[in-house]
């Protein structure tokens, strides 16, 4: 039976997570709303389908969720040339490959974002998801389903993400979630949430390819 890495982007494998929590702090200051820095930063991870409503509440989603997105989208832009890999993750996934797993990147950022870091990576060759392909985001399972079905949807697969959400969706998929702290979470939430193991870096979980739990 084929073994599958389903791996989140943001926070795990390029160090984007601070980038994002000033763009949406900047995009809701574009219409006169003030969140704080740190409660965006806990809800980076989840889409932004969800986000507006998490952090300022339904109405401001009804009313001006789409338009803050779009403003989101146009602070993140400018930063995106600022945007590094993190430490190991293109050796992580070339030594996932070279150990005969099903690789795929499972991402609700935007297409042209998540094809940005896929070239940082230097990883050709896997595929990957985004925003355009699920109607529902993260904590949602719907990008792991879309994700595994690309590669090896009977395959038995473990997901490696850096967030709460990363953790709460492969739950919801029934599959096993190992975490990073690079994304900021701390370990004693993300195995709250389900993960069965954390790991500081990313080259402690490629030591550890042959041990994580599969299902």
């Amino acid at each position: 039976m084929t073994n599958a890495l389903v791996l989140d982007v943001d926070g795990t494998l390029v160090d984007t997570n601070y980038h994002h929590a000033v763009a949406w702090f900047r995009a809701f200051r574009e219409f006169d709303l003030t969140v704080p820095v740190w409660r965006l930063h806990r809800a980076i991870g989840m889409g932004g389908d969800k986000l507006v409503a998490a952090v300022a509440g339904q109405h401001v989603e009804d009313t001006r969720g789409d338009d803050i997105r779009q403003a989101w989208e146009d602070a993140f832009d400018p930063m995106l040339h600022e945007v590094r890999p993190l430490e190991g993750a293109h050796r992580l996934v070339t030594a996932a490959v070279e150990a005969g797993f099903a690789v795929v990147l499972a991402s609700s950022g935007k297409r042209r974002h998540v094809d940005h870091y896929v070239e940082l990576l230097e990883v050709d060759g896997i595929e990957s998801t985004s925003s355009e392909d699920v109607d529902e985001s993260k904590p949602a399972p719907d990008l792991i389903e879309v994700a595994l079905s690309r590669v090896a949807p009977d395959a038995r697969a473990v997901v490696v993400g850096d967030s709460v959400w990363d953790c709460q969706a492969a739950r919801r998929a029934g599959r096993p979630v190992v975490a990073v702290r690079t994304g900021g979470f701390g370990e004693a939430e993300l195995r709250e949430h389900g993960a069965s193991s954390v790991y500081e870096e990313l080259d402690l979980v490629r030591a550890d390819l042959p041990d994580l739990p599969l299902a």
